[in-house]
């Protein structure tokens, strides 16, 4: 029942999103900036309410810093004929996650709620460590730290945990939890619909684009692309579950953990290449084709998942 859940929410709603994104890819911003402003931080916060706030969160955000971190110096390190990806936008995309629009929907469906609290976590320490080594990666220079905290306090995941953090001090926490109940999942369906409205207005710009690119074109290129694919889909995950066997985790944190590395490649990555200007075709092949794929795959580490460490209760 946790597989049809999950599929019920996201492939009707992707499905929806690549449709308008594209036919109207110009709505993608007008209806993306409210929803992420404002829809999405109260919809975390009411889940958060929910399933319970814990200082552990900041355990799991140094772990998910430590695992991508670990990762990309260690695609750095090795020598250049043994990269599987030379790209930088692609050895972004290979550990940074779609956590907060679509790992996030992952462990709603799929896990106990008492999972939330820890998915939220992980998204912190992605988004912390990907926008203060991203800008280096791809620009060759540090991003400042004003820039850094700009992007972090605009995840929706650190508005959500703020606000549940001011709420849950009061004595309306209660009351205020259940009355955001319903509508906080209602506004993460939607987030998954804005998700592919920005994948379908990337493929409606391909198509209507004069000059198709050819970077993919060549076949240097497209190995590049399926070898991020497998890291981001396959390796990183399978990486995130040894850490956390290595780190002695409990079950339900490290099924967490794994699938929130399991997630697609993120849109943080293509919004970072755009602004660097390089690689920005190949992320958004990255982003298209893992997201995809992963409507399959985190499917196939959940029942791994379940199988070795065992279903927790719900």
């Amino acid at each position: 029942m946790a597989i049809v859940s999950l599929f019920v929410e996201l492939i009707p709603s992707l499905g929806l999103g690549l449709w308008i994104g594209w036919l109207k890819p110009g709505w993608t911003r007008p209806v993306a900036m409210p929803l992420v402003r404002f829809g999405v931080p109260i919809s975390l916060m009411g889940l958060l309410l929910k399933g319970g706030i814990h200082w552990s969160m900041a355990m799991n955000a140094l772990i998910a810093a430590l695992a991508i971190g670990l990762w990309m110096l260690g695609l750095q390190g090795l020598p250049s004929e043994a990269k599987p990806v030379d790209s930088p936008a692609l050895q972004i995309g290979s550990a940074v996650g779609n956590t907060a629009y679509f790992g996030i929907p992952v462990a709603l469906a799929l896990l106990p709620s008492q999972a939330l609290p820890i998915s939220i976590g992980y998204d912190l320490g992605a988004t912390l460590l990907a926008w203060s080594l991203g800008p280096f990666w791809l620009k060759q220079e540090a991003g400042g730290w004003r820039e850094l905290m700009r992007h972090v306090m605009s995840s929706p995941a650190t508005r959500g945990l703020l606000a549940a953090l001011i709420v849950k001090a009061t004595p309306w926490s209660n009351a205020i939890a259940s009355a955001l109940w319903l509508p906080s999942r209602m506004v993460i369906v939607l987030a998954l619909v804005v998700v592919g409205m920005r994948l379908g207005s990337i493929q409606s710009a391909r198509a209507n684009a004069p000059h198709p690119a050819t970077q993919l074109a060549s076949r240097s290129g497209n190995q590049q692309l399926h070898a991020a694919l497998a890291c981001k889909l396959l390796l990183f995950p399978a990486w995130m579950w040894l850490l956390c066997s290595l780190l002695s985790l409990e079950p339900l944190t490290c099924q967490a953990l794994v699938l929130q590395g399991a997630a697609p490649a993120s849109i943080s990555m293509l919004l970072m290449a755009e602004q660097a200007g390089r690689d920005a075709e190949q992320a958004a092949s990255l982003l298209l084709r893992s997201t995809l794929l992963a409507l399959v795959s985190v499917p196939l580490w959940w029942l791994v998942l379940m199988q070795t460490l065992g279903t927790p209760g719900r």
